[in-house]
């Protein structure tokens, strides 16, 4: 029977036989849900949270950091049904073709397949994040009532376009939690147990597949969850401690037999502003610095992208760069654009410049990576340590892009550009984090570079797969729900054939 149950209120010792177990209520396993629901196979959510924030939930999240300094590990994930839908900002934007090639120049690129795998997902996708119709880059005639875009010369960069989450009622952004509530009780063969911490993934002896869960709540209940699948949706971080937690049949945790679980973390660095944009008739679309709400009800914004071949040709990562808040030019500042202006025969007496921002692409790099740090936490499962790395590389490529585009912009005698920063620790002063978590089970067809096979299952367990951004091997520079979502509802649909 459908229902939300509180784990804290089961007999202590329950044993629960769904046909589907899924760990985590964000948009991933809230997606799954909703999908599976017409299966006919009773599905179990369980969610470590409840409907609200609580704090002591919250603290279970706690580990440490070494590396580059990056968001505290309790602070990037929200811990209650909803996930990390609860403090997003419904930036959608699909992944491009070009993420999903392997690239020369940029080791362990590329996915098992190609994006059009899941093309035929993205629209279901786009309904669930509820970001409107579907327009995204064929938004530059649809926008051209409120300015014209960018204008450059040829080149390798050019206005790409965002879409933002909308609830019904016109609220930004759809918190999964929230919109979502009602659908998951009105199904029929899912359950929802809330305050439900999966504490470990037992093997069976042969470590051929899962056997049971073992569930603990903060009030000390014990329970156990013997599903005939299991599909680990809890986040890149949660997911991975999960599985290298869990070693007692595997003594390097499940699914990391070639010691790759936790490896390859990512996120998209957010710098601010990185460059100094100067237009010389001073004149730029609202759509570049705010919301664009077209008669169809699509919310737009626009950003500027690297072209594939562009990337191709020279071997830098993805970046969407946004325009930001306008600023004053200094005097100095104020004679190289008169000077350049008058080079260009162009007048630059209504000059306005504003910041860029940016969200960059990280290559990947397995020292990236979570581990077992020796803690535990209130439920006694061992907490993690992750070391961030951002390598000079990414930003050189990010500076390559920015370089280019200010080249189109002096070719079209349109604007120019200042580039704000040239040193590491200038980039690291700047730097904050769009908490896009990512990697760490990373998704290949052989088991010696990849976590999960091209279906999401891991590598050697049978009835064990991972939905959600973990499972991304390269990572592209547009924010990862949306994507991550269509990866679901075709895991999905994977998943109605292997259980019939």
């Amino acid at each position: 029977m459908s229902a939300f149950l509180d784990a804290r209120s089961l007999p202590r010792g329950t044993l629960l036989t769904p046909d589907l177990a899924i760990i985590g209520g964000g948009p991933a396993g809230i997606s799954l849900a909703l999908a599976m629901a017409d299966s006919g196979r009773n599905i179990l959510l369980l969610e470590a949270g409840a409907l609200t924030f609580e704090a002591s939930t919250q603290k279970l999240y706690e580990g440490t950091e070494t590396g580059v300094p990056y968001t505290a590990l309790d602070g990037g994930r929200l811990r209650f049904l909803g996930g990390s839908t609860n403090h997003w900002g419904g930036w959608s934007r699909p992944l491009d073709k070009i993420d999903f090639e392997k690239r020369d120049g940029m080791a362990h690129s590329g996915w098992p397949f190609a994006r059009a795998e899941i093309e035929p997902y993205f629209a279901r996708a786009q309904a669930l994040v509820e970001a409107g119709p579907w327009v995204y880059d064929a938004a530059d005639e649809a926008a051209s009532d409120s300015g014209p875009v960018l204008r450059l010369g040829p080149g390798g960069v050019y206005t790409s376009w965002f879409q933002f989450s909308k609830t019904q009622g016109g609220i930004l952004p759809t918190h999964f939690g929230e919109r979502y509530q009602n659908d998951l009780k009105r199904a029929a063969r899912v359950t929802s147990l809330l305050n439900a911490n999966v504490t470990g993934i037992r093997l069976t002896a042969d470590a051929n597949q899962v056997d049971h869960l073992d569930v603990a709540t903060l009030s000390g209940n014990r329970l156990t969850v013997k599903p005939r699948y299991t599909v680990l949706a809890a986040g890149a971080i949660e997911n991975a401690r999960l599985l290298l937690a869990s070693n007692e049949v595997m003594a390097a945790g499940v699914g990391n037999g070639n010691d790759l679980v936790g490896r390859f973390f990512a996120d998209h660095p957010i710098p601010r502003n990185v460059a100094t944009l100067v237009l010389f008739d001073g004149k730029l679309a609202p759509f570049y610095t705010n919301f664009l709400t077209l008669p169809n009800g699509a919310v737009l914004r626009a950003a500027l992208s690297p072209r594939p071949n562009f990337l191709r040709a020279h071997g830098v990562v993805g970046s969407l760069t946004t325009v930001e808040n306008e600023t004053r030019l200094d005097p100095l500042a104020t004679a190289a654009v008169e000077t350049t202006a008058e080079a260009l025969g162009v007048d630059a007496s209504n000059a306005r410049a504003f910041w860029l921002g940016c969200g960059m692409e990280l290559a990947p790099d397995p020292e990236r990576r979570l581990s077992l740090n020796g803690g535990r936490d209130a439920l006694n499962l061992p907490q993690v340590n992750l070391h961030m790395t951002i390598s000079d590389l990414d930003f050189a490529h990010f500076r390559q892009t920015l370089a280019e585009m200010g080249r189109q912009l002096l070719a079209a005698k349109s604007g120019m550009i200042h580039l704000s920063y040239s040193q590491r620790h200038e980039w690291l002063a700047a730097m904050d984090w769009g908490n896009h978590h990512m990697g760490t089970t990373r998704m290949h067809a052989d088991p010696r570079q990849g976590v999960v096979d091209a279906a999401s299952k891991v590598h050697g367990v049978a009835n064990l797969y991972v939905a959600g951004s973990s499972v991304f091997p390269t990572y592209g520079s547009s924010n990862p729900t949306l994507n991550l979502v269509a990866l679901t509802l075709r895991l999905a649909d994977r998943l109605k054939k292997v259980m019939a």
